[in-house]
C-alpha cells in the first residue's frame, strides 16, 4: 500500500507510467475501443469510467506542454464542434489536474485510432458512452 496514490492506479498502470519516457503517449478508451490484444501494453479497468480513469491517471502523469497540444479527443460525429458531456468531464479533469489553459484538441476518429495504435500503452475502461476517449502526451515535470 502506498500512500497519496491513487486508489484506481495499479500496480501494472503505475509501471507503464512510469516507464514511459517524454512524449510518448498514451490511450484511455471507452469499453467498445477495438484494440489489438497482442499489443504489449494494454491496461483493463474494467468498471472505472474513462472520466475517473483520466483522473488517475493525470494525478501522477505530466502532459506535455512545449507543444500547443497535450491530450486529445475523438471528434464526435464528423463534427469538431460537438461537445459531447464526457468531453466537458474530460476538460474540467485537465483543468483541475494539470493545467486550467491546456484544452482537449478535437481530432478525427481515424487519426485517433492510428495514434492510439503507436501510442505506449492504451487504457481500456469500462466506459460505455460513446466517445469515452482521449489522448496524452506525456510531458516533464520541472524541478527546482
Amino acid at each position: 500500500m502506498l500512500k497519496g496514490i491513487d486508489s484506481l492506479l495499479s500496480p501494472q498502470l503505475l509501471h507503464v507510467l512510469s516507464s514511459m519516457g517524454h512524449r510518448h503517449e498514451i490511450a484511455i478508451v471507452d469499453a467498445n475501443y477495438a484494440s489489438d490484444a497482442g499489443q504489449p501494453n494494454i491496461i483493463r479497468m474494467d468498471g472505472i469510467s474513462a472520466p475517473a480513469a483520466l483522473r488517475a491517471v493525470l494525478s501522477v502523469l505530466p502532459l506535455e506542454r512545449k507543444d500547443p497540444e497535450g491530450c486529445w479527443r475523438m471528434i464526435a460525429k464528423s463534427d469538431p464542434m460537438n461537445e459531447q458531456p464526457i468531453f466537458l468531464e474530460f476538460q474540467q479533469a485537465i483543468v483541475d489536474l494539470e493545467d486550467a489553459g491546456m484544452k482537449l484538441v478535437p481530432i478525427s476518429s481515424a487519426d485517433f485510432k492510428d495514434r492510439a495504435k503507436g501510442a505506449y500503452a492504451i487504457v481500456i475502461t469500462g466506459e460505455k458512452r460513446p466517445y469515452g476517449n482521449v489522448l496524452l502526451r506525456k510531458g516533464t515535470i520541472n524541478v527546482g
